[in-house]
């Protein structure tokens, strides 16, 4: 292809991009009445049921003591900034269960459904929560700690959590169990008591920090529907009360953690099976696999790096939100662009092995983005090398053994939207290596 031709390929890919990003339709939610409804739920209402378009619902800050109910498809809720965007409710899962006439005709389903701050209906796929704090707060007012979902769905899946803190003052804070949905989630913070982040599926959480405040568990899987199933969390953070344990599970699950943190007050405790009566066996053993684990204090024996006994002989920069879905979804390539800054980089931050033979920067747009300032280099912080209206940029030949960092400021109708700064380090030997993806 020459570069006439070429030149005209980005051309046309940047003008689709765009138009791509202004087909989104957005609800404006204010408490101050400057948007369509000052209500979320009432937002979510105005959707028509059979929605199979992009939906934006932009939340301005304030703290909405709400119950969410989300029974459509391809809805992102965003909030305008995470910390000062809250959904905040108190219900604890017992009471809950014990109001039928409070509860919706999905009980007939599921007895719980409806016990979360947001529940996520049947057969919905395709949602997005963005920039927002969720957190069920019954704990904190009446002293128990049992089971309060933050966020709950069943049979739905495709479901994405992008910069969000997801928080309960009990168990089980994030609940998302289709015995074959796939989740993903990026750049949160969860916090809560035993297993509050339980999925059930497949599950790919990176960039993300985790706080337990029980002596139970922190994390849970169920993969018994299939063995493929896994639920991977890279470059992350654990931490919580003294002796908090990392994980357990009550069937079949598949756990991976890659270029983890855990603080010295994680328990000296590998990933368990519980002695409860709903405990199944592990058909398939115990798959727990470790890469580049550090602890403060020392790393404990079971923290040992085991990638390579796990199917496929794996590779760290094989596990890749892609693989863990079996190629069925690519998140960090096709999710719309929904919050205001640059996100979710390719190759992701943390990134290592990366090629020096010249790659291509690629990042999930702002949302009222019409252009992209680029800067990237070797030096801290990198300069300014380019300014144009596709979400990607080509580096050309890279240094060896080399921390490379990057950045990109959204360019909006409104003004400047600063991005995060990456980094990523190239590969010691190759000229041409494998891009960590």
């Amino acid at each position: 292809m020459n570069r006439f031709i070429f030149s005209i390929f980005l051309t046309l890919l940047a003008v689709s991009t765009a138009a791509a990003q202004q087909s989104l339709d957005e609800i404006i939610v204010s408490q101050t009445g400057s948007g369509q409804f000052r209500s979320i739920q009432d937002a979510l209402n105005s959707i028509p049921a059979d929605n199979a378009r992009s939906v934006v619902i932009f939340i301005k800050n304030g703290t909405y003591n709400e119950k969410l109910f989300i029974a459509k498809s391809h809805v992102a809720l965003v909030g305008e900034r995470r910390d000062s965007t809250r959904i905040v409710y108190a219900e604890l899962r017992s009471n809950w269960t014990k109001a039928p006439n409070t509860r919706t005709i999905e009980a007939a389903q599921h007895d719980d459904w409806g016990a979360a701050v947001v529940n996520i209906g049947d057969n919905v796929t395709d949602v997005i929560l963005a920039n927002l704090t969720m957190h069920n707060n019954y704990g904190s007012l009446h002293g128990n700690n049992e089971h309060q979902f933050a966020v709950r769905g069943f049979n739905a899946t495709r479901i994405a959590i992008l910069y969000c803190t997801i928080r309960s003052d009990g168990g089980d804070a994030l609940s998302l169990w289709n015995p074959s949905g796939i989740y993903y989630h990026a750049n949160c913070s969860f916090e809560g008591w035993v297993d509050y982040v339980c999925p059930r599926g497949s599950c790919y959480i990176t960039d993300s920090k985790f706080y337990g405040h029980n002596l139970s568990a922190s994390l849970w899987h169920d993969g018994s529907y299939d063995k493929n199933q896994k639920f991977v969390i890279r470059n992350s953070a654990f931490d919580g009360v003294q002796n908090f344990p990392l994980g357990r599970h009550h069937r079949d699950a598949q756990l991976y953690l890659i270029d983890c943190t855990f603080s010295a007050t994680m328990a000296d405790r590998p990933i368990y099976s519980p002695k409860s009566p709903n405990v199944k066996p592990w058909l398939w053993g115990a798959r727990h696999y470790f890469h580049n684990s550090r602890r403060d204090g020392g790393a404990f024996a079971w923290l040992a790096d085991n990638l390579s006994e796990a199917k496929g002989a794996l590779r760290p920069n094989d596990v890749t939100a892609a693989w863990t879905f079996g190629g069925t979804w690519d998140p960090e390539a096709m999710l719309p662009s929904v919050l205001p800054f640059a996100a979710i980089p390719q190759p992701r931050n943390g990134g290592y092995e990366v090629s020096t033979g010249g790659i291509t920067l690629r990042w999930i747009a702002g949302r009222n983005a019409t252009q992209h300032r680029i800067y990237f280099g070797n030096t801290s912080p990198p300069p300014l090398v380019a300014t144009h209206s596709n979400a990607s940029y080509t580096t050309g030949r890279l240094k060896p053994s080399t921390v490379y960092s990057w950045r990109v400021d959204e360019v909006t109708p409104s003004g400047i939207i600063p991005g995060d700064l990456w980094q990523f380090t190239t590969d010691a030997n190759r000229s041409v290596g494998r891009m960590d993806e």
